[in-house]
């Protein structure tokens, strides 16, 4: 039979999410790419303090794709009928508010914690619904505490403080276990990969450079490891590498515009609970982003991800565009 072509989620967690430093770990597959949101206000400047992070990204994934293309039909009908797709997930609609604290102890080191809370609402069509002849679909709204994200970083390679290195954990401490609310699967278990948390305690390795190129130009660059040291229940989030640069123009007083590539390249999930078949790719993202300066201490931000490359394995939901607003306050 041919069905109108449903979606499918991308797993592991790329969005714009933090500073170069501060951002979230989002448990709903592949969604978006981590982003900086502000590299000079997350601490790397070097200058002691405390710096606190508010913000809201928004991820709507309504596109479902195969491979770097847009699924068609009859792709979505033969993964049905070959076995490796076992949903046909019609829409994952997920927005994150993120606390993030960073604490800069002197001109070498520092910390930084993200806290982040999911607002996700999920719908599916199971294959035993389909095989019934049925087209009803399952859905969740989850309301729960993530993966916290601890990390340090050591900037005293060079004498300017412009190089540095990243390391940390993201510790499993966000809700695993929860059950569709609506429909033929209502009380059944949610998918790993749609979960708050991924159940693993996770290593993250990075390093990053920034300067100014001349009065008025600054630049980044940074990367980004992730591997699973523990898990649980079988499941297993597949490792992730994200790269990300970018551009600000600093002469325009209070605001600030910028420019950034976001990428991430992940690998399948694996384990008896992980949807092998239908986890990691490689996105890449341009972010166009603004700053004000509200005064010495506060500035607000906001960005738009835009999609430049989507690969996904197997049959995945991927969004059109994300967004991110912010604001930060130093003391």
């Amino acid at each position: 039979m041919k069905l109108s072509i449903a979606r499918r989620a991308l797993p592991a967690a790329v969005l714009a999410g933090v500073s170069v430093l501060s951002s979230p770990s989002f448990a709903c597959s592949s969604c978006g790419c981590t982003l900086s949101s502000d590299w000079d206000s997350q601490g790397l400047s070097g200058t002691p303090g405390l710096k606190i992070d508010l913000r809201y990204d928004f991820i709507n994934q309504n596109q479902l794709r195969a491979g770097s293309h847009k699924a068609t039909d009859a792709g979505v009908n033969n993964a049905l009928a070959g076995g490796t797709l076992g949903e046909i997930e019609q829409k994952t609609t997920n927005r994150y508010y993120t606390l993030g604290l960073d604490y800069t102890l002197n001109r070498s080191w520092g910390v930084n914690v993200q806290v982040p809370f999911y607002d996700r609402y999920h719908s599916t069509v199971d294959s035993d619904t389909i095989a019934a002849g049925g087209f009803d679909a399952s859905s969740s709204h989850l309301h729960e505490l993530g993966d916290i994200k601890v990390m340090g970083r050591y900037q005293g390679l060079s004498p300017d403080g412009d190089i540095g290195l990243l390391f940390g954990l993201k510790l499993p401490t966000g809700e695993t276990t929860a059950n569709f609310t609506a429909g033929p699967l209502a009380g059944s278990a949610l998918d790993r990969s749609l979960q708050a948390g991924t159940g693993s305690t996770d290593l993250t390795l990075g390093a990053y450079r920034f300067g100014a190129l001349n009065k008025d130009w600054d630049w980044f660059a940074q990367g980004l490891f992730q591997t699973a040291l523990k898990t649980r229940d079988d499941y297993r989030p597949g490792n992730a590498l994200n790269l990300n640069g970018g551009f600000r123009y600093m002469s325009w007083g209070r605001w600030v515009p910028q420019v950034q590539v976001n990428a991430k390249t992940g690998a399948r999930d694996t384990g008896a609970n992980a949807d092998t078949e239908n986890s990691g790719g490689t996105l890449v993202y341009l972010s166009p982003g603004l700053t004000f300066n509200m005064n010495k201490s506060a500035k607000v931000y906001g960005f738009v991800q835009l999609p430049l490359y989507q690969y996904v394995n197997g049959v995945q939901l991927a969004p059109r565009w994300n967004a991110s607003i912010g604001t930060t306050l130093n003391f």
